[in-house]
């Protein structure tokens, strides 16, 4: 059984500049992929979602080490550099590409995965003014965001916040 000789790595880029580099890499003949995710994003009480990269400032490039002048790489537009140990870049594992591929909706975005949370549930706030306090999961509004109910001060009060602050207790 032969080893394939393309694999992917991941390239670096400079702050928001992960379609310049990766327009500037497929112009040089390699494969990237640019995961994306629709952000949501709030300004003037108005709420839209935007395209964003699920890693900011990173791309995913598959090489061919044998035959590609990957070092090419390091000078591209947009770039900082090729993410390695010592000389040779490092390879992402086997599947994590495909496996973002396959959580794409119709538009070409990666499905963000929440955790299915029960009204009643047990929480723990992650970040921010509430940083590690504990209380119950009570519904999730926009898909953004979740009311909870906190034990402050001896009793239960309602606070809305974002989903991405709560994990189950």
């Amino acid at each position: 059984m032969s080893i394939p000789a393309v694999s992917w790595h991941v390239v670096q880029t400079r702050p928001r500049s992960e379609n310049k580099a990766a327009l500037h890499l497929q112009r040089q003949g390699f494969e990237v992929y640019l995961p994306r995710y629709l952000k949501r994003r709030s300004h003037a009480r108005k709420v839209d979602f935007v395209p964003a990269p699920l890693f900011p400032q990173y791309v995913f490039v598959a090489v061919d080490l044998l035959t590609q002048r990957w070092r090419a790489v390091n000078s591209t537009i947009g770039v900082t550099r090729l993410i390695g140990h010592g000389q040779l870049p490092v390879e992402v594992p086997r599947g994590v590409v495909d496996s973002l591929r396959r959580r794409h909706d119709v538009q070409g975005f990666v499905r963000q995965h929440r955790e299915v949370m029960r009204p009643g549930q047990k929480i723990r706030v992650r970040d921010g003014a509430f940083s590690d306090f504990l209380g119950s999961f009570e519904s999730l509004n926009d898909g953004e965001r979740v009311a909870v109910l906190l034990d402050l001060l001896g009793r239960k009060v309602r606070v809305v916040m974002s989903a991405d602050v709560i994990e189950a207790a």
